[in-house]
């Protein structure tokens, strides 16, 4: 994996409200990023997931920008569809994450605000 873009995202606790970092890869996009929830295959979605799904207005940071303020939204079925392709282009691995489990593996957008 070694250049491929990495962020780090500040979310919020759905439950406890408690503030949380997650180093992602993400797939650029324009001006959004796009993230897989996959968990390495888990049956479950990531924490992070929820708490964005809870909490959707954070912030990210990037390497050559700094932080950067976005609102995270689930990719509608179309979304998906189109962007699942490039991500697995990204990282090879969620294509192998996606075979391990019987959940669809959320991608998850994240606009600039």
């Amino acid at each position: 994996m070694v250049g491929n873009p990495i962020l780090l995202l500040h979310h919020t606790g759905a439950k406890s409200g408690k503030r949380r970092v997650s180093p992602l890869l993400y797939l650029p996009d324009g001006d959004r990023m796009v993230i897989v929830a996959s968990k390495g295959g888990y049956t479950k979605h990531p924490g992070w997931f929820h708490n964005l799904m809870a909490n959707p207005d954070s912030d990210v940071e990037l390497p050559r920008e700094g932080k950067v303020r976005v609102r995270a939204r689930k990719a509608s079925p179309e979304e998906r569809d189109e962007l699942w392709p490039r991500a697995v282009d990204l990282y090879s691995g969620y294509a192998a994450y996606q075979r391990s489990t019987d959940r669809e593996i959320p991608i998850v957008i994240l606009d600039r605000r």
